[in-house]
C-alpha cells in the first residue's frame, strides 16, 4: 500500500490518533485509498509511523463519519461512492448551512469578515499551488469562520458530521476545470459579501447555488437531474 503521509515538523494535534484520522481521512478523500481498499491496522500502522492503537481509533472514527464500514470477519473497508448517500447529505447541509449563514449575517462582525477573507486568500495560494489537500482544508476554515458567526454551537456541531462525510465528494469540485471551480470561488465571495452586508437572503441565495454546482460536477452519476431533486 501506498505511504499516505508521515508526521512532518510538531504535530497540531492533540493525540497520534487525531494525526491518524486527518491522515486517513485525506488519503480517502483525495482517492489514495480507494472504495474498497482494506483498512489493515499493521500496514497504516508502519505506513503512518506508529503503533497499532491509535489506528484503531482512527479506523472506528472513520467507520462513524461514513467513509469506512466493518466487514464482519474481514476488517474494515474503505465504502463506495452512492450518489443517493449524496443526495441525501447535500439536502441535509442545505437546511442546517442556510439557517447558519442567516443567522451569521445578522451577527457578522469585522473580524468574522477579516478571518473569512484570509482563508480565501489561502484558499487562492493553495488552489495556485494545486495543493488540493490544503484547499480542502482552507475550503473548510472558511465556511466554518461563518457558520460560528452564528453564535449557535448546535448548529455548528450538527453541521460538522455532515460537512464530513460531504468531504469526499469535494475533490471532483475543487479540481474541476472550463467554469466550475470559478463559480465556485465567486459564490464564495457572494457569501462572504452578503454575510458583511447583514443580508440573510443573499447568504442563503450563495450557498444554495454554491451546493448546487454539485448537480454540474456528478451530472453523469445525477442523470441530469439536480442534486436537490429527489423525484
Amino acid at each position: 500500500m501506498a505511504r499516505v503521509g508521515t508526521p512532518q515538523g510538531p504535530m497540531r494535534h492533540r493525540t497520534m490518533a487525531e494525526y491518524a484520522l486527518m491522515e486517513l481521512r485525506e488519503a480517502i478523500i483525495l482517492g489514495e485509498l480507494p472504495a474498497g481498499t482494506p483498512l489493515r491496522l499493521d500496514e497504516l500502522a508502519r505506513s503512518l509511523g506508529m503503533s497499532i492503537s491509535p489506528i484503531r481509533e482512527a479506523v472506528r472514527q472513520l467507520e462513524a463519519l461514513g467513509l469506512a464500514k466493518h466487514v464482519p470477519h474481514q476488517g474494515a473497508r474503505v465504502l463506495d461512492f452512492d450518489i443517493e448517500e449524496l443526495r441525501d447529505l447535500f439536502q441535509v447541509r442545505l437546511s442546517l448551512e442556510s439557517l447558519a449563514v442567516r443567522r451569521a449575517a445578522e451577527r457578522f462582525s469585522d473580524a468574522d469578515a477579516e478571518s473569512a477573507q484570509a482563508q480565501l486568500e489561502r484558499f487562492d495560494a493553495a488552489a495556485a499551488a494545486e495543493d488540493v489537500r490544503e484547499t480542502m482544508r482552507a475550503h473548510t476554515d472558511f465556511h466554518f469562520t461563518l457558520y460560528e458567526a452564528s453564535a449557535s454551537q448546535w448548529l455548528v456541531a450538527l453541521i460538522r458530521p455532515a460537512w464530513d462525510r460531504s468531504e469526499r465528494f469535494r475533490p471532483a469540485l475543487l479540481t474541476s476545470k472550463d467554469g466550475p471551480q470559478e463559480r465556485h470561488r465567486a459564490y464564495d465571495t457572494e457569501l462572504l459579501e452578503a454575510c458583511a452586508a447583514h443580508d440573510p437572503e443573499a447568504a442563503a441565495a450563495a450557498l444554495h447555488d454554491h451546493l448546487a454546482l454539485a448537480s454540474v460536477i456528478f451530472q453523469h452519476e445525477l442523470g441530469g437531474r439536480d442534486i436537490f431533486d429527489h423525484r
